[in-house]
């Protein structure tokens, strides 16, 4: 599926800080929780209800970046008879929330939790997501518990979810694991992992799916200056990101089956978008066989290579269009996830994101083979569009972070000509486009007297870099 940028920042100074407010006083972003809301978190998290199954026994871990508290999921993968068996535990928010109290009314106001480092904007307290909620290591917490059994291939066989106590062991991150799994020197279990996303990987590619691997820009603060740079994905975040989609994937089976959820959707390429990529292809230079199916031209290009960039640039444009479908009684019209190549929902981030905690009720009930709860239910056909809303906002917040971030980098060095490559050109005025920069990373406005030339390395003047107004722009040097 598609990759997004992470963005990671701290305001650093009494300008930046300003910047940030700014963005939040525009977007109409709330800047706290109600006083109301924090005392009924309070009061959950100093009273959860708790399951009477526990299954502390088993080895969990969690694995995020550093600086992560939310913790949604905890994991354990083991070879087993013929195969696989995956243990994924996902916060249960609902043993804290209550249908219609002050904490769940104000989660459906927010949708999900928007990202900017020191300014997060957090769905729920964080009296519960930070703490009570987290999967946090040697706390005993109520979970949902998914169980997913795999053949040989990698092919999900058999899939459970209930509730349990679960403590996981440890919270590592992705570079530190990356590290011991390339040293060899890393716990078994993720070599159990490897092999299996990578077998879900290939079974992806079976289907026809498709991720596209852009450079993900990062933003850090270093004695006090921000520092911008672009971010090759770990191989460890492949594979993690896997058991997350499996999990996706088991739950949207189990709903399609009963009839009754709610489902990512993306629909499929206009084979007239296809088409107009194969332009750009040729006009990049890039070989594309006719026999070479979109996907699999996806998979042959370089994220460091800039003409590659470009592509991978141009081909987001075909990845539009996700939206979430709720049903009872009869599957939607379009139920597919195009970019998985198969029917999929959000389950595994329910401290972050509304909807999860949703998907999760449902397939709790259906594997208890009980009716799936009232509230539910009645909540089910207004959640799409309150995660699009959300969604939006979220968008918003993480452009206007980064426009921020990139103009104040920038700003001491007006006049300056800096190498990168034409990733984007406008329709409608050839002259204009996106110019990416990889030392700062940024991605910014460029202009030229003439076409600009697609993929191209150029060298650019930068011309505007406002932090006040988030504006960065360049022009392509003579």
């Amino acid at each position: 599926m598609p990759t997004t940028r992470r963005i990671r920042i701290q305001p650093a100074d009494p300008v930046l800080a300003q910047g940030m407010h700014n963005i939040q006083d525009e977007l109409k972003l709330p800047s706290a929780f109600p006083p109301e809301v924090e005392a009924a978190a309070a009061a959950a998290a100093a009273n959860p209800r708790l399951p009477e199954l526990d299954r502390s026994d088993i080895p969990l871990v969690t694995i995020d970046p550093p600086d992560a508290m939310d913790l949604d999921q905890a994991m354990f993968v083991e070879r087993s008879d013929g195969g696989y068996r995956v243990y994924y535990a996902i916060a249960d928010v609902a043993a804290f929330v209550a249908p219609g109290d002050p904490v769940d009314l104000e989660a459906h106001r927010r949708g999900e939790t928007l990202y900017g480092a020191d300014a997060k904007i957090p769905l729920h307290p964080k009296v519960l997501s930070e703490a009570a909620a987290s999967l946090l290591p040697g706390q005993l917490r109520p979970a949902l518990l998914w169980t997913i059994d795999l053949d040989k291939t990698g092919e999900g066989v058999a899939v459970d979810v209930r509730r349990a106590l679960v403590k996981s062991r440890a919270k590592l991150d992705y570079a530190g694991v990356q590290q011991l799994v390339d040293a060899g020197t890393a716990d078994p279990m993720w070599a159990v992992l490897r092999e299996v996303g990578e077998l879900r990987q290939r079974r992806e590619l079976a289907r026809g799916g498709v991720s596209l691997p852009l450079p993900e820009q990062e933003i850090s603060v270093v004695d006090g200056r921000w520092i911008l740079a672009f971010r090759a994905r770990l191989a460890i975040e492949d594979w993690n990101e896997q058991i997350s989609l499996l999990t996706g994937m088991a739950a949207a089976h189990l709903m399609v089956q009963a009839k009754v959820g709610l489902l990512r959707t993306l629909p499929e390429p206009d084979p007239h978008a296809i088409q107009r990529l194969r332009i750009t292809a040729r006009a990049l230079g890039i070989a594309w066989p006719e026999a070479l199916d979109y996907p699999g031209f996806i998979r042959s290009l370089d994220p460091s290579n800039d003409t590659h960039v470009a592509m991978l640039t141009a081909c987001t444009t075909v990845l539009r269009g996700a939206g979430y479908a709720a049903f009872d009684g009869a599957l939607p019209e379009q139920p597919m996830h195009s970019a998985l190549a198969g029917e999929y929902t959000h389950a595994t981030a329910p401290l972050r994101r509304l909807v999860d905690r949703y998907t999760g009720e449902v397939c709790l009930a259906l594997c208890a083979k009980q009716p799936v709860p009232g509230w539910a239910l009645a909540a089910l056909p207004d959640l799409p569009a309150t995660m699009q809303a959300s969604g939006h906002r979220a968008r918003q917040y993480e452009k206007a972070i980064l426009d921020l971030a990139e103009a104040s980098v920038l700003a001491p060095r007006l006049g300056e000509i800096f190498a990168g490559a034409i990733v984007e050109v406008a329709d409608k005025d050839p002259t204009c486009g996106v110019v990416m920069v990889r030392d700062p990373a940024i991605e910014a406005r460029v202009s030229a007297v003439a076409a600009l030339p697609l993929g191209a390395d150029v060298k650019v003047t930068l011309v505007e870099a406002d932090p006040a107004k988030r504006v960065t722009r360049f022009a392509l040097a003579g």
